[in-house]
């Protein structure tokens, strides 16, 4: 009796403690309308914007650099073979890419976190009064632009995506189909964003990494230039649309007039943490570290990328290829070499004296014998390389920082840093003009502002130095000058305006999805294999196929998932 006393009292004592325990709010819980202050929607805009960088090493958004410069022949994949992180070879190969790669449902599924965090606040705070919520129309710019950075990742990486908005239901997510919006009307609704954020946005914000309003026509400037170039279903540029090229001239020609831009003095300047938010930046991810958090707001996207040396120590990915080193050669006049820079190979020699260079080969890559990121005494070695019999021994290095950097940090086994990863650069808004007048039929009007990113190019030399103050490569860069130099019909534009662009932003992520946009991919890439694979056995199966390849497939759990709502890309 007396054990049967103690026994019902136990479970008596046990469920009043639970009823208490129950009608009390959990610890670190907080509820969906807790949310819904301006102090916790302002935290909710936060988070979305924390999703720009939330990138993991396996899937990288932040920089593009395993779908852009891979997959555009700017860098090899690089690591310890192509079985390290296999799925990159498959992308750098394209030939042996499937649907059921699971990095690409990886990078899928943090793309559309970015999405999903926009839109709740968007309902949080379209919900809001302005009177309630005196920031209501900003904050509403901002998450408009930061919806419309992840769309257009999502775009260029896999064409045709459901296109999802605050407004609609969740119960309504799985009817919405990957092709219920045309190529076109896709990219309309990634341009409306920006076209809102524009509207919203004040011309300066006080918190460093906010976006503005520059910020937002920079941004509407490159998806109008994607969108300017019409494709077909099987990915072949079938126009370019005049209206759109105008419009993209005016918008530059505002960002360019508000003055709040000028190019850095220094192309170094670009890829240095002591200048992030320089005079260049136009839009940029912002990193940081001892901030409180175990391991700071890191640049993981770029984990892999270090030498193997004893201060670094992993992992030797996204490697330069020879194709791009050659591609930095310039002739007796000073200009490049569009179509003999590969008829000899300075990478494979490693003569950069023999020939003449454009200053910024040494700004973006490693080379055996030179000083690895400006630091003459800190010379970079073959054997800082992971894998040189297969990918060669070189480095790319605007991602990277010195090991006695203030930004750098060690999350062993990689390496991370906090240094600002540039998406638009100021010379990214005078190459644009450039692209659309000589589009326009104006070729002549864009000569100065290629110029202006050559000349830049040719004065950033003071810190291209070897130990025994001589230059580290053979420099000889000059202007375009018509007539003189060179004969600048359309096509020579044309030509010289890509070329540019390749060197100007090599290995920073985007020159596969110039191509792309170009309509040149196929004859680009295939030209590319035919002479790289006699330099690197790893590229043996790469073959690119025209109509399907521009584009990733929809990764094949997505289609699953969709129960077959969403549709698969051309030629997968």
């Amino acid at each position: 009796m007396k054990k049967l006393i103690y026994t019902l009292a136990f479970f008596a004592t046990l469920f009043f403690s639970c009823e208490k325990a129950l009608d009390e709010p959990a610890q670190g819980v907080v509820s969906n309308d807790d949310l819904n202050t301006p102090e916790n929607i302002d935290k909710m805009v936060i988070a979305a914007y924390s999703a720009l960088g939330n990138d993991h090493y396996t899937s990288p958004y932040s920089s593009m650099w395993p779908y852009g410069s891979v997959r555009g022949g700017d860098t090899y994949k690089g690591g310890d073979g192509p079985g390290d992180l296999s799925e990159f070879h498959l992308f750098e190969t394209f030939s042996l890419n499937r649907p059921d790669n699971a990095l690409l449902d990886q990078l899928w599924f943090r793309l559309y976190v970015g999405v999903g965090r926009a839109n709740d606040a968007l309902r949080r705070v379209d919900a809001m009064s302005a009177t309630e919520y005196p920031n209501k129309v900003q904050r509403q710019g901002e998450l408009r632009f930061l919806r419309g950075h992840f769309y257009f990742l999502l775009k260029i990486l896999f064409k045709y995506v459901p296109f999802i908005d605050e407004n609609m239901a969740k119960a309504d997510y799985p009817s919405i189909s990957n092709r219920a919006l045309s190529n076109d009307a896709l990219w309309t609704k990634i341009a409306d964003d920006f076209r809102a954020a524009v509207t919203a946005l004040p011309m300066d914000q006080n918190d460093k990494g906010r976006v503005n309003k520059n910020a937002a026509k920079a941004y509407l400037t490159k998806v109008l230039l994607y969108q300017a170039y019409t494709q077909s279903e099987n990915n072949a540029v079938s126009g370019i649309d005049a209206a759109k090229l105008n419009e993209i001239n005016t918008l530059c020609d505002e960002i360019i007039a508000s003055g709040k831009f000028s190019l850095s003095t220094d192309y170094a300047s670009n890829f240095l943490s002591a200048s992030d938010n320089g005079p260049e930046s136009v839009f940029a991810i912002q990193y940081s570290k001892d901030d409180g958090t175990p391991k700071g707001r890191l640049d993981y996207g770029h984990a892999l990328n270090y030498p193997m040396n004893q201060e670094y120590g992993c992992c030797g990915f996204n490697v330069p290829s020879h194709d791009l080193i050659n591609a930095f050669k310039t002739g007796t006049n000073g200009l490049p070499l569009f179509s003999t820079y590969n008829d000899t190979d300075a990478a494979a020699s490693l003569d950069f004296q023999s020939s003449s260079f454009d200053p910024r080969l040494d700004h973006t890559v490693a080379k055996p014998g030179a000083p690895f990121k400006y630091k003459p005494a800190f010379v970079f070695q073959r054997s800082w390389s992971r894998a040189p019999a297969i990918y060669d021994a070189f480095a790319s290095m605007k991602e990277a920082v010195l090991p006695d950097d203030a930004s750098f940090q060690k999350v062993p086994p990689f390496i991370g840093s906090s240094k600002n990863w540039q998406i638009i650069r100021y010379s990214d808004v005078l190459l644009w003009k450039a692209e659309v007048l000589i589009e326009l039929g104006r070729p002549l009007e864009a000569v100065p502002l290629i110029n202006q990113v050559r000349n830049r190019a040719n004065l950033s030399r003071s810190l291209l130095k070897n130990a025994a103050g001589n230059p580290t490569s053979n420099y000889n860069v000059q202007l375009y000058q018509p007539g003189v130099n060179c004969t600048w019909t359309q096509d020579f534009a044309r030509q010289a305006l890509r070329f540019e662009r390749r060197l100007e932003f090599a290995t920073e992520g985007y020159h596969f999805f110039d191509l792309v946009r170009w309509g040149i991919a196929a004859q680009t890439m295939n030209a590319y294999f035919m002479v790289e694979k006699s330099r690197v056995a790893h590229l043996a199966d790469a073959r690119f196929t025209a109509g399907r390849d521009e584009y990733f497939p929809i990764p094949l759990n997505q289609i699953n998932f969709s129960s077959g709502v969403y549709k698969q890309n051309n030629g997968w």
